[in-house]
């Protein structure tokens, strides 16, 4: 029997995009990376990864938290991010990290949380400094990080220390660094102590909703990685070419917490789709090959 040409483009035409399996579900089933060579695809919270290699659940300055969520992947360059951070951390007075998220074996967006950490680039730090580094698969789970920021979010409260602002400090130097977010809060703090010499790092600290608990490190596309994309506005751009100590943080503790009336004529914005959302149809082509290697 001769199929009819328009039922043929039906079978194999891509189905609508409810229909569709979610690309966070796709990723998310997969326990081990793709045995390609390490590369960050596209954007940090639309995007996937190839070739990520895994933290070591312990080293000797850090320990990777949560082992349950199997997020203690990234690209190589974040891996070496962290032992090397770590290290100074210990130079600065901790016994080490406690890593959080980093990326799933293979990028793409998260079963649960997240938007971003999806090209193996972004790494979550905890606030907690490390008190031993032997703690059980079980203490993993179970032990919380502490918050640095006061309930109504306008200030640091006293688990903050000259410690925390120096780790952010030394996180920031790095130049695989783009980015760092912080609580607001924190911000406000460290330009309270800031002077001129400080701008080149204190620019890439930036305010972001929560992250009292951990800080946030986004670092650039490697070199070679052609489709990485960059994130845009650059740090400098937000900043004004300052240090970022200006008009736009006090937002965070005026507006942000404290929104102005809006007009009852003013339409409300469309609600953007959540990463959770996404399709591979919404993700870079190159996202196939990472799902099908073995």
């Amino acid at each position: 029997m001769r199929i009819p040409l328009f039922a043929l483009i039906l079978a194999f035409a891509p189905l609508p995009g409810a229909a569709q399996s979610l690309a966070n579900q796709l990723f998310g089933g997969h326990p081990m990376p793709s045995l390609q060579q390490p590369e960050a695809i596209g954007s940090y919270a639309k995007g996937c990864a190839a070739g990520l290699v895994r933290l070591p659940e312990t080293g000797p300055t850090w320990q990777a938290m949560r082992l349950s969520r199997n997020r203690n992947w990234g690209h190589p360059d974040a891996i070496a991010y962290v032992q090397d951070l770590s290290r100074k951390a210990v130079q600065i007075g901790w016994r080490g990290l406690y890593i959080g998220d980093i990326s799933q074996p293979r990028g793409g967006p998260m079963t649960s949380g997240h938007a971003s950490h999806q090209i193996g680039l972004d790494i979550d730090i905890w606030m907690l400094p490390p008190s031993r580094l032997n703690l059980s698969v079980a203490e993993r789970e179970s032990l919380s990080s502490i918050s640095v920021r006061t309930e109504d979010q306008r200030s640091i409260n006293s688990n903050w220390t000259a410690r925390h602002h120096e780790v952010m400090k030394q996180a920031a130097l790095d130049p695989r660094v783009d980015r760092i977010f912080v609580a607001a809060a924190v911000k406000l703090e460290m330009c309270r102590t800031a002077t001129r010499g400080d701008t080149a790092w204190l620019q890439k600290i930036r305010p972001a909703v929560g992250h009292n608990y951990h800080f946030h490190v986004r670092l650039k596309c490697p070199r070679g990685d052609r489709h990485c994309i960059t994130q845009t506005p650059t740090v400098a751009e937000l900043s004004n070419g300052g240090n970022g100590c200006d008009d736009t943080l006090q937002w965070w503790v005026t507006d942000f917490l404290n929104p102005p009336r809006r007009e009852r004529t003013e339409p409300a914005a469309p609600r953007s789709r959540h990463p959770r959302e996404f399709t591979m149809s919404d993700l870079p082509a190159q996202c196939q090959q990472v799902l099908a290697s073995n």
